[in-house]
This record gives structure tokens, C-alpha cells and sequence, in this order.
């Protein structure tokens, strides 16, 4: 029929949809220019495979659905059987729908179908302004019979300079960890098996070019944006062709279309950047920040009081709590676990969604007026999709629960996952939240947890995690449209559900359970490839972090939380009033900062010593910046070297200072650089390609430097 050349924002995208069957991506990558017709046709036929010595004897060429019958026996792009029939497909195009606005993402449509198999799919293809590629498939059963879906995946070529894999894994409380190889023969998957996104998530599987960094390299990524069992993969063939994909991840028999049924893949996200990963986060944050459901409104300074109280709820305790946080400049104060009946403990009382009138005989409505009347917005910590066999909702409805006939899965943290695919059981927790936000006006906020993976998730004894995860969408999306102002944090025993979908329903996410600042550089650091600070939930923990047991001073633990949707976690009531002076300052910078902190480019520094790590943030139109560098160990030198300050625009100069208003971190130096007393004034050439030499810092220490341009 054609080639398709989608361009926008340095990316281009080129499709050739000649053939009869289905079209393949001839490039994805950086933008190629102006190209006419004949041009477009000499690149494509330029990249077409030649045929070698025992092979097929025609090119095998890699489609956007990836076919047996074309030749290809890497991953299927689709696998599946109609009693064991229909389970080898060779579509063939129905045609395009193409939309190449002046502005405005440009898409594609591709429609095809094979008769004998008994399906059509739809595969959309969207590049958006940024430079952020989509893709999903819909498949449909044309047939009379059922057809039983295993795996239907898009997938995206990558050229063969991509040498190198990133991806990251974890653990309760260890989330984002980084993990780096070269790209060889085989597929490289990672598979989430856990009915939501995972602590080990891979928020992005990137490939790119020998040695990329935060700031140099040509690296290609994807994400699965998918909250259930999900498989994102990156694979090599010694046939020459390289591939990226994802989708959601199936049980046996747990997708079955009957005639005329649909189904329709996660949108698996593809970023191109020719400037390390820190080109692709510019692409994703400013996607994100587009979007018409972004938050606009200043991110409140957030007090969440788990840390400070955890079960033991006193209503004048929590009175005091109140009045610390508006002295300190808090903006939000959220009442975590512990408010509903029988809850005294995380043994019991899960799914009884209405006030605990012993330990609340007036209500909640007290304390939000209390609350409210220092002018911060109240929030509270809800569980929705688990229930305690201690509960009344479980001894009343014990088939709510999702499992397999006859036995319960294993107990997690007391717990099993309520079945929102039944109706009754969604009827009822819709009900409690909705009534909960609609007795409440005051309630401008949900911390919405979910503890436990789902394990042996079965509905009506069939695999059930797919259709939980479009239940818990509903869910979400429902109570939003009823309580548009309630604001929604994702939090899944800290930061197991991090993904798109989800961020399309929710306003933040907690990024860890753990608040020691050390473990925190890391885990937000790496959840900010994916997303802007401002969706990132980052608090000032104790002094001892509950569940590392170490001891950080405050200064390194707030300058840690200050990069971030800022907020604190810790008893505030017992704190010192040198404390409380020091939190404020930080606060107040915070709240200062803020403006350039939610809405600048996020820049990462390639620093030789692994000892030192500095990021920033700069502002869009290069007047202003403010970067962070951390001391994490000790050095083998004696001095780590100048610190380069990337981002800025290099014609320009700027005034680099440390930070007003807090107290300096601790350094080793008999002497601390001549600059820093008074700042210096360089061009954003020499911050960038030269650096600064800053103190020696102790270890677990930071500091934190402003940038201003002076022309």
C-alpha cells in the first residue's frame, strides 16, 4: 500500500505497509529527515535482510505482530488456539487509517485479518509530540467457536549498535535496583507473576550503545503499562534481529474469546534518546506533565502520621500532631491505618470500611476539623482490594475471596485479596468509599495501599488476575468521576505498583516503605526514569529508619526528600526545637524550590567516583537550576574530583551557590573551597565540561547547590 514516515520531536518512525501482510517498522529511532517518496523507498528496500545459505528462501522480515508464517521463530507477537486449532496465523492487511496533524500526535491504524484463523487485529501506532511511541493490539475471535488467547504482544525492533541491557529488579523495601549486561544471543524476560506490577519491576528495559550513561549514549527503552502478571522482554536472534516488547502476561485458560469477543493489549511504551537516560526521562516526564488529568495545584507538603502513631489513634495526640505540622509549614495531613473497626492491629478488621466508634465515638469528623482549621487538607489511608478472615465482611461473605475451590491461598500479612470481579464485591467497596468520601467533604485525599501479591488469584475457579486489575481500573476510575477533587496516592507495601496504568488513575506514588535516606537515594533516583518528582512520594523519616535501623542526621535526610513530592513521616510532637526550626527551614526551601523542582528537566551525574552522586533539576528555559550532590561512603581519593553540573545552557553564565536557610553538612576539609562562602559565576560550557570542586563531604551527607543565570 504505502510507507509511513511518523515524525515528531527528533523520532522518527518509518512503516512499510507495501506487502500483503502485516507492516514491519523499518526504523524507530532518531529523526532521518526529510524524506520523499522515492527516498522512503530506497531506506526500506535498503534495510530489507538478504537471503543466506540455509535459510528460507525468501527475506524473513520482522512484522509489528511477529508471525510463524513469515518466516520468524523468535517470541510470538501472538499465541493461542482454538482447540488446538487457528493457532498459527498469516494476517493480511484490510488496510490504514493514517493522522499526521500540523500538531499533535500523529497515528497510525493498521487493520488485518485471517479468515482461516477466524481473527482481525487492530494494532495502533501513535508517536506523540515528545517524541513517546505507543503501541497496542486488539485482537478479535471472527470465528463460531471459542478461541483461547496465551499471549498477544507488540513488538518493536532496536538496530544492532544497541550492545548493552538496564533494567531494574528488587524487593520489599529495596525497591529500583539497577542491573546491567551486555546484549547477547536469547531473550532477556522478565516476567511479574505477582498480580501487580512488583517491587522487582522493571519500570523500563532499556537497550543502548556500548557505555551509555545518564547523560551520553543512543538508548532505546519500553514499559509495560500493566498493574497485573505482565512480561517485558528484550531479545537477540542469531538470525541478526534485534527486539523489544511487552504485554500482560496470561494463566492458562484465563483469556477466552467467544464469537465477536475482543482483546486488547496493555499500551506498551517505546522512548528513543540519543542522550542517555536522561533524554528518555525528559521524553516520559514531559508526556506525563501533558496529560490532562497531570497535577496542576502546588504538591502539598505532606505530614502521614503511620510513623509517628501506627495503631495507636488518640484523637488529642493526633490534635498535636496538627498543630506541629502547620507550625512546620505542612500543607496535608494524612491519618494512615487504624481508623476502621476492629482494627487495632494488622490481624483484623480489613474490609470493614466504617468508623471504629470505640475508638472514634464522635467520628472522624472531629479531627478534620481540626485539621482543616489549621488549613491543611486531610487525608486517610484506605485498603479497598484485601480483607482479614478476622473481619465481618469475610465471616459474612467468605466467597469473595479469589482463590481456587476449596482452599485459600496463602495468608500474607494477615490477608487475602477481595474478588472485584464479583459484583457483590464491588458493589460493597464502591459503596464504603464512596458513602466514606461523600459523610466526609473534609476527605481531600486517599492513601490507597495494597499489601500482598496476589497468589493463587482464582474467580469462579478460573485464573483471575486480569479480570481483577480491570475491576480495581473500574474502581479507581468510578469513585474519581463521583469525587473529582480527592486526590489518590498508589501505594502497594511501598512501591509495588508503579506503572502508567495506574498512573492514570492516581496523583502520586510511594516510591519505598523505607525512609532511610541512603536507600532512598537509590530507589528514587531510578523511579524517577519513569516519572517526574512530583509523582514521586518523598518523606523525612526519624532519625533511626524503622527498617534499616540506621541513623542519619537531618540534614542529609531532608536534603534526600527535597527532590520530590515532599513530605514527612515521623513524630513530629517529639522532636526538639532545634529540629523543629531545622524542618522548617527545609520545608520553606522546599516549598521554595518547588516551582522548578515539579516542572524542570531532571538531570543525572555520570561521576566517576561511585562514592558521589549528584542530580538536579533545571528549569525549562535555563535560568535556573538546583542540584544536590551526596556523599554515600568513603572515597579511595582523598578528594572525589569537580563535579560537573549538567543542563545547563552552555552560552550563558551562571551564579552557583549553596543553598540558604539550612545548616551546612558535615565535611572533612581543613578547609572548604574559596568559592563556596561567597559562589561563583562560570558559563553553563565550564559548569558542564569542567565542574566544580565542592568539600570533601562526610560520608551520608549532602549538599545542595542553586544555580541562577546573571545574563
Amino acid at each position: 500500500m504505502t510507507i509511513l514516515h511518523l515524525r515528531r520531536a527528533r523520532t522518527s518512525l518509518v512503516l512499510d505497509a507495501r506487502g500483503p501482510g502485516l507492516p514491519r517498522v523499518v526504523h524507530w529511532g532518531g529523526d532521518v529527515g526529510d524524506l520523499d517518496d522515492d527516498d522512503l523507498r530506497q531506506l526500506t528496500d535498503a534495510t530489507v535482510p538478504p537471503v543466506v545459505p540455509s535459510s528460507f528462501d525468501e527475506p524473513t522480515v520482522l512484522s509489528v505482530l511477529p508471525e510463524a508464517s513469515a518466516g520468524w521463530s523468535g517470541r510470538p507477537g501472538l499465541a493461542g488456539h482454538r482447540d488446538g486449532a487457528g493457532w498459527s496465523t498469516a494476517f493480511r492487511l484490510d488496510g490504514l487509517d493514517v493522522d499526521q496533524p500540523a500538531d499533535g500526535p500523529a497515528r497510525v491504524t493498521v487493520r488485518a485479518s485471517d479468515p482461516a484463523a477466524g481473527l482481525t487485529v487492530t494494532i495502533e501506532i501513535t508517536l506523540d509530540p515528545y517524541g513517546l511511541l505507543t503501541v497496542r493490539h486488539r485482537l478479535r475471535n471472527d470465528g463460531d467457536s471459542a478461541y483461547e488467547l496465551r499471549e498477544l504482544t507488540p513488538v518493536l525492533p532496536v538496530p544492532a549498535v544497541a550492545t548493552e541491557l538496564l533494567d531494574l529488579t528488587g524487593r520489599w523495601c529495596r525497591e529500583r535496583s539497577p542491573q546491567r549486561h551486555p546484549w547477547q544471543h536469547g531473550a532477556w524476560v522478565r516476567e511479574g507473576r505477582h498480580g501487580r506490577t512488583g517491587h522487582d519491576a522493571t519500570l523500563l528495559l532499556v537497550a543502548g550503545t556500548t557505555g551509555f550513561g545518564f547523560g551520553h549514549g543512543e538508548v532505546w527503552a519500553v514499559h509495560t503499562a500493566w498493574s497485573g502478571d505482565h512480561v517485558t522482554f528484550a531479545e537477540r536472534r542469531p538470525t541478526g534481529e534485534s527486539t523489544l516488547g511487552g504485554g500482560e502476561l496470561l494463566a492458562p485458560g484465563e483469556v477466552r474469546l467467544g464469537p465477536g469477543e475482543s482483546y486488547e493489549t496493555p499500551l506498551l511504551y517505546a522512548v528513543w534518546s540519543d542522550a542517555g537516560l536522561d533524554g528518555l526521562s525528559d521524553v516520559l516526564h514531559t508526556h506525563l506533565r501533558a496529560r490532562p488529568g497531570h497535577p496542576r495545584s502546588p504538591r502539598p507538603v505532606t505530614l502521614n502520621v503511620w510513623e509517628a502513631v501506627y495503631f495507636d489513634h488518640d484523637l488529642d495526640r493526633l490534635r498535636a500532631l496538627a498543630d506541629r505540622a502547620a507550625q512546620i509549614g505542612v500543607e496535608r495531613f494524612v491519618l494512615d491505618d487504624g481508623w476502621f473497626r476492629g482494627r487495632r492491629d494488622d490481624t483484623a478488621g480489613l474490609g470493614d470500611w466504617y468508623v471504629d466508634e470505640g475508638v472514634w465515638p464522635d467520628g472522624l469528623q472531629p479531627l478534620i476539623e481540626h485539621v482543616t482549621g489549621q488549613g491543611l487538607q486531610f487525608g486517610l489511608w484506605v485498603e479497598p482490594e484485601m480483607v482479614n478472615p478476622d473481619s465481618d465482611v469475610f465471616r459474612a461473605h467468605p466467597d469473595w475471596v479469589l482463590a481456587v475451590p476449596g482452599r485459600l491461598p496463602p495468608a500474607w500479612r494477615h490477608q487475602q485479596v477481595l474478588d472485584l470481579g464479583r459484583t457483590e464485591a464491588y458493589d460493597y467497596v464502591l459503596e464504603r468509599l464512596d458513602t466514606l468520601l461523600t459523610d466526609h467533604p473534609g476527605i481531600r485525599y486517599l492513601k490507597w495501599d495494597q499489601n500482598r501479591d496476589l497468589t493463587e488469584a482464582g474467580h469462579h475457579g478460573r485464573p483471575g488476575v486480569h479480570g481483577q486489575t480491570l475491576a480495581v481500573y473500574r474502581l479507581f476510575d468510578e469513585l474519581r468521576d463521583r469525587h473529582p477533587g480527592v486526590e489518590i496516592e498508589s501505594c502497594s507495601s511501598g512501591g509495588a505498583r508503579v506503572d502508567l496504568a495506574i498512573l492514570a488513575r492516581t496523583d502520586r506514588v510511594w516510591a519505598s516503605d523505607c525512609n532511610d535516606a541512603l536507600e532512598r537515594l537509590s530507589i528514587q533516583r531510578w523511579t524517577g526514569l519513569l516519572l517526574p518528582p512530583e509523582l514521586i512520594g518523598t518523606h523525612v523519616g526519624p532519625e533511626r529508619s524503622h527498617t534499616t535501623n540506621r541513623v542519619h542526621d537531618l540534614g542529609f535526610r531532608a536534603a534526600t526528600a527535597l527532590f520530590g513530592h515532599h513530605g514527612i513521616e515521623w513524630d513530629i510532637a517529639s522532636i526538639s526545637a532545634a529540629e523543629q526550626t531545622e524542618l522548617a527551614a527545609w520545608v520553606a526551601l522546599h516549598k521554595r524550590l518547588r516551582p522548578l523542582l515539579h516542572a524542570g528537566r531532571v538531570v543525572r551525574v555520570d561521576h566517576p567516583d561511585p562514592a558521589v552522586w549528584a542530580h538536579g533539576v533545571v528549569d525549562h528555559d535555563n535560568t535556573r537550576a538546583v542540584y544536590a550532590v551526596a556523599r554515600l561512603t568513603t572515597s579511595v581519593t582523598q578528594v572525589p574530583g569537580a563535579v560537573r553540573l549538567p543542563g545547563l545552557d552552555p552560552r550563558r553564565r551562571y551564579r552557583v551557590r549553596q543553598v540558604s536557610g539550612v545548616p551546612a553538612p558535615a565535611t572533612i576539609d581543613l578547609s572548604a573551597p574559596t568559592w563556596l562562602a561567597a559562589g561563583l559565576t562560570l558559563s553553563g560550557a565550564a559548569l558542564a565540561r569542567v565542574g566544580v570542586q565542592l568539600p570533601a563531604l562526610h560520608p551520608e551527607q549532602s549538599l545542595v547547590l542553586e544555580v541562577d543565570a546573571v545574563d
